[in-house]
């Protein structure tokens, strides 16, 4: 892909001594769906800011699609979904989505919008009588206003349910198939490992991991393993197995993170053990991201 949609280089940006941004390097490109994650400070929202336009960074540069962030909205080239927007109380959702329409240098038909959001039943509500879920729904509904090649969202599955969720992903990978960026923040991981193509990983505004979701979870270097012990179980003994990550006894289960599985099942044995039930899989995305990010809180404290 020759075409760049978002670029930063060596950006950084600091609130007094906290550096929110820390020398962030990255490029997005055009029909990729990225998943930003990271723990709250991680500088998540910041970096979102900066790449909007909404915040300046104190060194470094910004650009979409080869230029600024402010040239590239006042295109039409991006549409946002801020987890911190407000809507305008007392006018109706059809009223804001229109006039989101009519703002867009390349706007879609508000009819089209509101049926995409799935909130053509709730077109005639005022704004500030809806619900969570449907509150989101209609900013995502500004977010698609229009005909933008970046889509920026922040959070955006918060308060919907499990059937808007997945009619809203689905949306958004007809955006993504049309050949547009999707690039969205979420604490919801199994979202991101579902949805997202890419992954970025952000720990104290620096990136971590950048890859697949598949990547990142080979990136943590761990398995899972767990089992049924009969009988007391010695959690001190356990905690001697070779190669262990983490370790958690609920009831007659055993449940272990291991950089060697082998090994570690092998020495289970060792021990004089019999599991019942044995499993072992690879993390998941959450326990991957976890196991990623105590690893570097460990590193760096």
């Amino acid at each position: 892909m020759t075409t760049t949609a978002v670029a930063f280089d060596q950006v950084s940006k600091a609130y007094g001594e906290v550096r929110a941004v820390d020398g962030l390097t990255l490029s997005l490109h055009p029909g990729q769906t990225v998943a930003l994650l990271g723990p709250n400070g991680a500088g998540k929202s910041t970096t979102l800011d900066l790449l909007l336009g909404l915040k300046q960074p104190d060194s470094g540069s910004v650009r979409l699609f080869g230029t600024s962030p402010r040239e590239a909205i006042v295109a039409g080239r991006v549409g946002a979904m801020l987890q911190s927007g407000g809507l305008m109380d007392e006018v109706t959702v059809a009223e804001i989505v229109g006039l989101a329409c009519d703002l867009h240098p390349k706007p879609y038909k508000a009819n089209d919008v509101l049926a995409r959001a799935g909130i053509t039943q709730i077109a005639d509500r005022k704004v500030n009588k809806l619900s969570g879920g449907q509150a989101q729904r209609v900013r995502f509904a500004l977010a698609t206003a229009g005909d933008s090649d970046l889509i920026v969202l922040d959070e955006p599955t918060t308060g919907m349910d499990v059937t808007t969720r997945q009619a809203f992903w689905a949306t958004m990978r007809e955006q993504a198939d049309q050949g547009r960026t999707v690039l969205f923040a979420t604490h919801y991981l199994e979202e991101a490992d579902a949805v997202a193509d890419r992954v970025l990983v952000l720990h104290r505004g620096r990136l971590l991991a950048d890859g697949t979701a598949a990547e990142i979870k080979a990136k943590a270097g761990a398995r899972r393993i767990s089992f049924d012990l009969d009988g007391p179980i010695d959690p001190d003994a356990l905690r001697e197995l070779p190669f262990l990550a983490h370790l958690s006894v609920s009831g007659s289960t055993v449940r272990i993170q291991s950089s060697d599985a082998d090994a570690t099942v092998h020495a289970v044995y060792g021990l004089g053990l019999y599991p019942r039930n044995l499993e072992v899989a690879g993390l998941g995305l959450e326990q991957a991201f976890v196991a990623i990010t105590e690893a570097e809180e460990a590193r760096t404290s």
